[in-house]
């Protein structure tokens, strides 16, 4: 989904007149001393912070929005800057401030129309920053959770269907960590450690495609430690759920080798999760 446009200009043709008069007076006409600081009506402050939005200077346009609401707090305009700071340090890439100017809008105007938009670009700030399995999730975590917050207060709005489907990605790279932090307990037999890692996987991120090995490398562990019955579970219940997976050959195959077969128990507990 493409990311939604920031709100249109609402003072049309005398923005560009007024534009060029706020830059001198920003700007100073006495080299490199600053000008002196003076209130400006709002349509001119407003203006000059879209003139920079347009112009692709974002994290100026960021400031300049702020100082639409500062210098005319009480203004219809002092509402729309704050999301238009937000959305123009997002466009920064300047993540940290593009997440405070939108969590502070959500907490002065929380039934504005606006929020979810807000809400949204929360969890864009994270969402562009999620690194790879290797890295630290931290991002990818808080991401999730205000993707989540928006589809739980907005369920019915373009930005939770778009939430939902960044969601998928989300859980996947959370999944995926588990994975990586058992395989290395497996590696080291350090068993237990490594089970509660894939049976998080399983237990919590049953949409994400690293399930199926979750299910072969728990056949692993517990057969490692002696848990036949355990073992024999999760191989059962990878058949049954993947039948036509490459880890579930693996886990029959590994099974065989100690001459048993896949067979479910209700006293496992894969036995409620599927």
């Amino acid at each position: 989904m493409p990311f939604p446009a920031p709100l249109s200009d609402p003072f049309g043709a005398l923005r560009r007149a007024a534009v060029a008069l706020a830059l001198l007076l920003l700007v100073g006409c006495a080299g490199d001393r600053p000008a002196p600081y003076a209130d400006r009506p709002v349509d001119e402050l407003y203006n000059l912070a879209q003139d920079l939005l347009d112009r692709g200077e974002f994290r100026e346009a960021g400031r300049a929005f702020e100082e639409v609401e500062r210098q005319h707090p009480y203004s219809q305009w002092a509402v729309r800057s704050q999301l238009m700071a937000a959305y123009a340090y997002y466009e920064a890439n300047d993540y940290e401030e593009a997440i405070a100017a939108a969590r502070r809008f959500i907490e002065l105007h929380p039934g504005h129309p606006d929020t979810p938009y807000a809400q949204y670009l929360i969890g864009m700030s994270y969402y562009e920053r999620i690194s790879d399995v290797q890295r630290d999730q931290e991002m990818t975590e808080e991401a999730t959770k205000a993707f989540e917050e928006l589809i739980r207060r907005y369920p019915d709005t373009d930005y939770a269907r778009d939430a939902r489907l960044k969601l998928d990605l989300t859980r996947d790279h959370m999944a995926g960590k588990h994975m990586e932090i058992g395989r290395y307990y497996q590696k080291r037999g350090q068993y237990v450690a490594a089970i509660n890692r894939f049976r998080t996987v399983v237990e919590q991120f049953q949409t994400t495609t690293h399930v199926p090995e979750a299910l072969h490398r728990l056949t692993e562990c517990y057969l490692a430690l002696g848990v036949r019955e355990e073992a024999q579970n999760a191989a059962a219940v990878l058949g049954y759920n993947f039948p036509g997976s490459p880890w579930y050959e693996r886990a029959y195959a590994l099974l065989q080798g100690q001459q048993l077969t896949p067979a479910r128990s209700s006293r496992s507990w894969l036995g409620s999760l599927f």
